[in-house]
């Protein structure tokens, strides 16, 4: 079972995003959170909160959250905001604002006894 959240146009730059996505790969998702909770940057704020509410999700639905890890975390290019900044001689330089959509899903590990 495979719960899944996603997030768009975050207001952060992707390469950012994904310089924290390495640390939470494969990691359990209560490990995967304490982790996030000690690294002083907004992208793991944002994929803590991610986190957090697809643990709140395995809760909703009656499933043990202890048994599930951070399956994929992706951070794809969401929408350009395209800005102009007046530069010398008149002219105009242009300034990409960029976003983030990411996607977090945690798959349930599975155990040595059960089929699936």
């Amino acid at each position: 079972m495979e719960h899944t959240v996603k997030l768009s146009r975050a207001r952060i730059s992707p390469i950012k995003v994904r310089q924290v996505t390495s640390l939470i790969k494969g990691k359990k998702a209560s490990d995967a959170v304490s982790i996030l909770k000690l690294v002083p940057k907004k992208s793991a704020f944002i994929l803590s909160k991610l986190l957090e509410s697809a643990i709140a999700g395995c809760l909703e639905k009656g499933e043990d959250p202890n048994k599930f890890y951070v399956k994929t975390v992706c951070a794809d290019d969401g929408i350009r905001l395209k800005r102009y900044r007046p530069m010398a001689m008149g002219r105009a330089g242009k300034i990409l604002k960029r976003s983030t959509n990411i996607k977090v899903v945690l798959a349930k590990e599975v155990g040595f006894g059960s089929k699936s």
